[in-house]
This record gives C-alpha cells, sequence and structure tokens, in this order.
C-alpha cells in the first residue's frame, strides 16, 4: 500500500467497498450518510471552538473521510472520482481569484467577494443554470441551518444596498417584533409568524454587530447547558429530587450559577 496519505486512505476506503469488505460500509449510499456528514461538520466546529488543536486534526480526518466515501461510490457509479473532485475545486479557486492569479486588483477582503459573487453567475449562466427571472438571493441552500440561512439572505440582500442604514434601526426592529409576538398571543399561527419574524430580525441585528448568529446561539445554549448542569449538581447535594423544588429555590439556584459563569 502506498505511503501517501491521501492515496492510502483512498484505497482504505475502497478495499472497504470492495467484495469481500466492510458489509456496512458496502451498505452505505449518498443519502445514508447525510446526517453523519453534518455532524462531523459541526464537529470540526466544536474542536475549532475548543480551540483543540488535536481534536481538530481527527474531525477533520473524519470530515476528509466523508468526502472520500462520496468520491468512491460516485467513481463506483461511473459519474466521477476524488480526482475529479479535487481538480474541479482547483480549477474553481483559481478562477475565482483572478486578483491572485491574473491581472484583477482587490483593495480589500469587501472587493475580493463582490468579485466572487460576479464569477459565481457567470459561472451559473455558462452552465445555462440562470432562471427566467434571476434574484441576487440565488445560491443559498435552502436545507442550511435557518439562522445560518437567515443570516445569508440578509447578506445577500445587503451587498444590492436593501439594508437598514444604521443598528439603532435594526433594535427598534426587534422591539417593534417583539410587541407584534405579544398582539398575537392566542392566535397560534400568528404567534409563530411573528416568532420567526422576531428571530429573522435578531439575525439580522447580530449581522449589524458582526457577529455569526448561529455561533452566537450556539455558545448561548453552552452557557444554558453549563449553569443548567450546575442547578443539577447543587440539587444532587441537597438530596433533592427536581418535582420537589419550588420555582423560587430553582430560582436561587439559576441565580447561584450564574454567579459562578
Amino acid at each position: 500500500m502506498t505511503d501517501d496519505p491521501l492515496q492510502r486512505l483512498r484505497a482504505i476506503v475502497a478495499r472497504l467497498r470492495a467484495p469481500g469488505g466492510c458489509p456496512w460500509d458496502r451498505e452505505q449510499t449518498h443519502a445514508s450518510l447525510r446526517t453523519a456528514l453534518v455532524e462531523e461538520t459541526y464537529e470540526v466546529l466544536a474542536a475549532i471552538e475548543a480551540d483543540d488543536d488535536a481534536n481538530l486534526r481527527e474531525e477533520l480526518g473524519d470530515l476528509l473521510l466523508h468526502v472520500v466515501m462520496h468520491s468512491q461510490m460516485a467513481a463506483e457509479r461511473g459519474a466521477f472520482d476524488f480526482d475529479a473532485v479535487a481538480r474541479e475545486i482547483a480549477e474553481k479557486m483559481v478562477r475565482r481569484h483572478p486578483h491572485v492569479f491574473g491581472d484583477d486588483r482587490a483593495a480589500d477582503s469587501a472587493a475580493v467577494l463582490v468579485r466572487w459573487d460576479e464569477i459565481k453567475r457567470q459561472e451559473k449562466a455558462a452552465r445555462g443554470e440562470t432562471t427566467a427571472e434571476p434574484s441576487r438571493l440565488d445560491g443559498v441552500p435552502p436545507a442550511l441551518p435557518a439562522l445560518m440561512r437567515a443570516q445569508k439572505v440578509q447578506e445577500k440582500a445587503a451587498k444590492v444596498g436593501f439594508d437598514w442604514r444604521q443598528k439603532e434601526e435594526v433594535l427598534a426592529k426587534v422591539r417593534e417584533e417583539i410587541a407584534e409576538v405579544e398582539q398575537a398571543a392566542g392566535t397560534p399561527d400568528a404567534v409563530a409568524e411573528e416568532i420567526g419574524d422576531l428571530l429573522f430580525s435578531a439575525v439580522n441585528l447580530a449581522r449589524w454587530h458582526r457577529l455569526d448568529a448561529e455561533t452566537a446561539l450556539r455558545h448561548a445554549t453552552d452557557k444554558f447547558s453549563r449553569r443548567f448542569r450546575h442547578v443539577e449538581a447543587a440539587l444532587r447535594e441537597r438530596g433533592q429530587a427536581w418535582e420537589t423544588a419550588t420555582y423560587e429555590e430553582l430560582d436561587s439556584l439559576w441565580n447561584a450559577a450564574k454567579a459562578a459563569g
């Protein structure tokens, strides 16, 4: 077997998928691995946020395994192989960086992104992927997590000037949406719609503060989980069950958890 790490990985995956290989690996399809692919992506993000290089190396390997596995399955169907995947992304990176590999100039990262979008639209037009009524919002995958999709849609709209003038206006919009949630109380469909609007406005506020809404919510959930575990530990120390704790007791324990960080 070759000593080249990538070629070795490809050979291992091919062997796992071959007759006489691993029954589990042989049963997998592009569709069956969708959930695992998403999970591995988020495990990479967790390693990045933890600033854990050893874990990041491992999780990137798991993610690379998915790329190799999907490429192998495609090769078995005669569709494409890993080399085609690597070749296409390499050509795309060169094509979309004319300020590095060509004669274009880019003053800053904002100019790079504008040029990137222009080239992307040109590529789609060349492939005949444009619709009768193309939109500046084209290219945002509908399957993205909701917060991430909302932020990307807002960013695309902002690029053509469809945006608030200042963040104070965004904050006022958040307050307006909160009031509309209160007004819709008692009507489930209306409440659902207004909460959706509130979340969309909150994402806008995060964007105006140059924050990633998905990351901000993940951190908030981590914080809640940490404090909740603190409350659980306090109840265990008391030998007290959740069912017997009063609202006031839980509130006091929660405040202690907040004080502890």
